[in-house]
Protein backbone atom coordinates (compact mmCIF):
# COMPACT_ATOMS: atom_id res chain seq x y z
CA UNK A 1 0.00 0.00 0.00
CA UNK A 2 2.47 2.62 0.77
CA UNK A 3 4.69 1.77 -2.38
CA UNK A 4 1.53 1.81 -4.38
CA UNK A 5 0.43 5.69 -2.64
CA UNK A 6 4.32 6.58 -2.90
CA UNK A 7 3.76 5.65 -6.80
CA UNK A 8 0.67 7.52 -7.17
CA UNK A 9 2.08 10.90 -5.03
CA UNK A 10 5.21 10.34 -7.38
CA UNK A 11 2.68 10.57 -10.17
CA UNK A 12 0.80 13.86 -9.62
CA UNK A 13 4.13 15.49 -8.21
CA UNK A 14 5.53 14.83 -11.83
CA UNK A 15 1.92 15.60 -13.62
CA UNK A 16 1.67 19.09 -11.92
CA UNK A 17 5.00 21.09 -13.24
CA UNK A 18 3.81 19.50 -16.98
CA UNK A 19 0.32 20.96 -16.57
CA UNK A 20 1.61 24.58 -15.22
CA UNK A 21 3.75 24.86 -18.20
CA UNK A 22 0.40 23.63 -20.33
CA UNK A 23 -1.39 26.21 -19.20
CA UNK A 24 1.51 28.84 -19.51
CA UNK A 25 1.94 27.94 -22.79
CA UNK A 26 -1.81 28.51 -23.64
CA UNK A 27 -1.73 31.76 -22.20
CA UNK A 28 1.38 32.53 -23.71
CA UNK A 29 0.29 32.15 -27.06
CA UNK A 30 -3.54 33.65 -26.23
CA UNK A 31 -1.62 37.01 -24.61
CA UNK A 32 0.29 37.00 -27.88
CA UNK A 33 -2.76 36.58 -30.22
CA UNK A 34 -4.28 39.44 -28.02
CA UNK A 35 -1.86 41.75 -28.19
CA UNK A 36 -1.63 41.21 -32.26
CA UNK A 37 -5.76 41.75 -32.09
CA UNK A 38 -5.18 45.25 -29.72
CA UNK A 39 -2.98 46.75 -32.23
CA UNK A 40 -5.30 47.01 -35.87
CA UNK A 41 -3.04 47.85 -39.00
CA UNK A 42 -3.33 51.94 -39.73
CA UNK A 43 -5.79 52.67 -42.46
CA UNK A 44 -5.10 53.19 -46.02
CA UNK A 45 -4.52 56.74 -47.34
CA UNK A 46 -7.10 58.33 -48.83
CA UNK A 47 -6.44 59.09 -52.80
CA UNK A 48 -6.06 62.85 -51.95
CA UNK A 49 -3.62 61.93 -48.91
CA UNK A 50 -1.52 59.54 -51.45
CA UNK A 51 -1.47 62.12 -54.37
CA UNK A 52 -0.37 65.10 -51.77
CA UNK A 53 2.74 62.58 -50.49
CA UNK A 54 3.47 61.93 -54.38
CA UNK A 55 3.51 65.95 -55.17
CA UNK A 56 5.65 66.95 -51.54
CA UNK A 57 7.93 64.23 -52.65
CA UNK A 58 8.17 65.34 -56.60
CA UNK A 59 8.91 68.65 -55.66
CA UNK A 60 11.70 68.05 -52.93
CA UNK A 61 13.27 65.95 -55.89
CA UNK A 62 12.97 69.01 -57.84
CA UNK A 63 14.43 71.02 -55.17
CA UNK A 64 17.45 68.31 -54.92
CA UNK A 65 18.32 68.34 -58.51
CA UNK A 66 18.24 72.43 -58.94
CA UNK A 67 20.85 73.59 -60.12
CA UNK A 68 22.66 74.94 -57.79
CA UNK A 69 20.48 72.82 -55.18
CA UNK A 70 17.64 74.22 -53.44
CA UNK A 71 16.45 73.91 -49.71
CA UNK A 72 13.16 74.28 -48.23
CA UNK A 73 13.51 77.44 -46.31
CA UNK A 74 15.15 79.11 -49.23
CA UNK A 75 12.45 78.37 -51.40
CA UNK A 76 10.54 81.41 -52.80
CA UNK A 77 7.17 81.70 -54.81
CA UNK A 78 9.44 82.57 -58.01
CA UNK A 79 10.75 78.71 -57.30
CA UNK A 80 7.50 77.39 -57.27
CA UNK A 81 6.56 79.28 -60.49
CA UNK A 82 9.73 77.52 -61.80
CA UNK A 83 8.42 74.29 -60.97
CA UNK A 84 5.57 74.58 -62.37
CA UNK A 85 7.19 75.60 -66.11
CA UNK A 86 8.87 72.57 -65.24
CA UNK A 87 6.23 70.46 -64.85
CA UNK A 88 4.80 72.00 -68.80
CA UNK A 89 6.91 69.34 -70.47
CA UNK A 90 4.63 66.59 -69.19
CA UNK A 91 1.23 68.03 -69.65
CA UNK A 92 -1.45 66.92 -72.29
CA UNK A 93 -2.94 69.71 -72.60
CA UNK A 94 -2.80 71.46 -76.20
CA UNK A 95 -2.80 75.54 -75.73
CA UNK A 96 -2.87 77.06 -79.14
CA UNK A 97 -0.01 80.20 -80.00
CA UNK A 98 -1.50 83.27 -81.35
CA UNK A 99 0.38 82.32 -84.85
CA UNK A 100 -1.79 78.95 -84.83
CA UNK A 101 -4.99 79.13 -87.46
CA UNK A 102 -6.58 77.28 -84.80
CA UNK A 103 -6.08 79.83 -81.81
CA UNK A 104 -9.33 80.09 -80.01
CA UNK A 105 -11.18 76.88 -81.66
CA UNK A 106 -12.97 74.72 -79.08
CA UNK A 107 -12.70 71.46 -81.13
CA UNK A 108 -10.10 72.14 -83.95
CA UNK A 109 -10.40 70.13 -87.38
CA UNK A 110 -7.31 69.24 -87.68
CA UNK A 111 -3.89 68.50 -85.71
CA UNK A 112 -1.10 71.33 -85.09
CA UNK A 113 2.13 71.47 -84.30
CA UNK A 114 1.14 73.80 -80.66
CA UNK A 115 3.09 72.65 -77.78
CA UNK A 116 1.39 70.08 -74.75
CA UNK A 117 1.15 72.03 -71.42
CA UNK A 118 -0.37 71.32 -67.81
CA UNK A 119 -4.22 72.48 -67.56
CA UNK A 120 -4.57 75.33 -65.47
CA UNK A 121 -7.01 72.91 -63.28
CA UNK A 122 -4.21 70.70 -62.76
CA UNK A 123 -1.68 73.51 -61.99
CA UNK A 124 -4.48 74.95 -59.35
CA UNK A 125 -5.36 71.78 -57.66
CA UNK A 126 -1.52 71.13 -57.59
CA UNK A 127 -0.69 74.06 -55.71
CA UNK A 128 -3.53 73.75 -53.15
CA UNK A 129 -2.27 70.18 -52.21
CA UNK A 130 1.55 71.72 -52.06
CA UNK A 131 0.46 74.10 -49.87
CA UNK A 132 -1.50 72.13 -47.39
CA UNK A 133 1.97 69.46 -47.41
CA UNK A 134 4.00 72.54 -46.84
CA UNK A 135 2.30 73.78 -43.32
CA UNK A 136 1.74 69.75 -42.37
CA UNK A 137 5.63 69.16 -42.52
CA UNK A 138 6.22 72.00 -39.94
CA UNK A 139 6.31 75.11 -42.37
CA UNK A 140 4.28 78.32 -41.35
CA UNK A 141 1.38 79.69 -43.38
CA UNK A 142 2.94 83.33 -43.53
CA UNK A 143 6.06 81.76 -44.97
CA UNK A 144 4.21 79.16 -47.13
CA UNK A 145 5.71 79.93 -50.52
CA UNK A 146 2.95 78.17 -52.49
CA UNK A 147 0.37 81.13 -51.36
CA UNK A 148 2.80 83.92 -52.54
CA UNK A 149 1.38 86.71 -54.59
CA UNK A 150 3.32 85.88 -57.79
CA UNK A 151 1.83 82.33 -57.69
CA UNK A 152 -1.88 83.47 -56.94
CA UNK A 153 -0.92 85.97 -60.36
CA UNK A 154 1.10 83.14 -62.15
CA UNK A 155 -1.84 81.26 -62.29
CA UNK A 156 -4.76 83.93 -63.02
CA UNK A 157 -2.33 84.45 -66.28
CA UNK A 158 -2.49 81.13 -67.85
CA UNK A 159 -6.04 80.29 -66.76
CA UNK A 160 -7.15 83.51 -68.61
CA UNK A 161 -4.17 82.45 -71.45
CA UNK A 162 -5.36 78.93 -72.01
CA UNK A 163 -9.23 80.02 -72.14
CA UNK A 164 -8.23 82.20 -74.94
CA UNK A 165 -6.17 79.69 -76.66
CA UNK A 166 -8.36 76.70 -76.44
CA UNK A 167 -11.59 79.14 -76.94
CA UNK A 168 -13.29 78.18 -73.52
CA UNK A 169 -14.16 80.97 -71.51
CA UNK A 170 -13.64 80.58 -67.95
CA UNK A 171 -16.92 82.47 -66.35
CA UNK A 172 -17.25 82.01 -62.08
CA UNK A 173 -19.51 80.80 -60.70
CA UNK A 174 -22.23 83.21 -59.41
CA UNK A 175 -22.90 83.55 -55.93
CA UNK A 176 -26.79 83.23 -54.99
CA UNK A 177 -27.82 85.84 -52.48
CA UNK A 178 -29.23 84.35 -49.43
CA UNK A 179 -32.89 85.38 -48.79
CA UNK A 180 -34.92 86.21 -46.15
CA UNK A 181 -38.66 85.72 -45.21
CA UNK A 182 -40.33 86.70 -42.39
CA UNK A 183 -43.83 85.78 -40.62
CA UNK A 184 -45.91 87.44 -38.63
CA UNK A 185 -47.45 86.35 -35.42
CA UNK A 186 -50.10 87.15 -33.53
CA UNK A 187 -50.04 86.60 -29.70
CA UNK A 188 -53.44 87.42 -27.94
CA UNK A 189 -52.94 87.76 -24.12
CA UNK A 190 -56.22 87.53 -21.93
CA UNK A 191 -55.99 88.05 -17.98
CA UNK A 192 -58.63 87.38 -15.50
CA UNK A 193 -58.92 88.69 -12.29
CA UNK A 194 -61.19 89.03 -9.78
CA UNK A 195 -59.99 92.57 -8.30
CA UNK A 196 -60.25 95.35 -10.05
CA UNK A 197 -56.95 96.51 -12.03
CA UNK A 198 -55.34 99.89 -11.90
CA UNK A 199 -55.41 102.20 -14.30
CA UNK A 200 -52.21 103.57 -13.31
CA UNK A 201 -49.57 104.04 -15.58
CA UNK A 202 -46.65 101.46 -13.86
CA UNK A 203 -48.93 98.15 -15.89
CA UNK A 204 -49.05 100.20 -19.10
CA UNK A 205 -45.89 101.41 -19.54
CA UNK A 206 -44.73 97.96 -19.37
CA UNK A 207 -47.32 97.48 -22.05
CA UNK A 208 -46.55 100.54 -24.04
CA UNK A 209 -42.72 99.54 -23.45
CA UNK A 210 -43.49 95.64 -24.75
CA UNK A 211 -45.08 97.35 -28.20
CA UNK A 212 -42.37 99.52 -28.93
CA UNK A 213 -39.65 96.86 -28.71
CA UNK A 214 -41.87 94.81 -31.03
CA UNK A 215 -42.20 97.21 -33.47
CA UNK A 216 -38.18 98.32 -33.20
CA UNK A 217 -37.35 94.04 -33.94
CA UNK A 218 -40.40 94.12 -36.60
CA UNK A 219 -38.62 97.21 -38.29
CA UNK A 220 -34.69 95.90 -37.84
CA UNK A 221 -35.93 92.63 -39.76
CA UNK A 222 -37.93 94.75 -43.03
CA UNK A 223 -34.83 96.45 -42.97
CA UNK A 224 -32.50 93.85 -43.83
CA UNK A 225 -34.88 91.64 -45.49
CA UNK A 226 -34.53 94.72 -48.18
CA UNK A 227 -31.37 95.42 -48.43
CA UNK A 228 -30.62 91.59 -48.66
CA UNK A 229 -33.11 91.85 -51.63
Amino acid sequence: MDSASGGSTNSIKEAIPATASALLSAASQQGGGGGSESSPSPAPLSRYESQKRRDWNTFLQYLTNHKPPLTLARCSGAHVIEFLKYLDQFGKTKVHITDCPYFGHVNPPAPCACPLKQAWGSLDALIGRLRAAYEENGGRPESNPFGARAVRIYLREVREGQAKARGIPYEKKKRKRPTVTTTAVGVNVSRTSTQPVDGGGGRGGIGGGDDSVGAKTGANVAAATTNSV
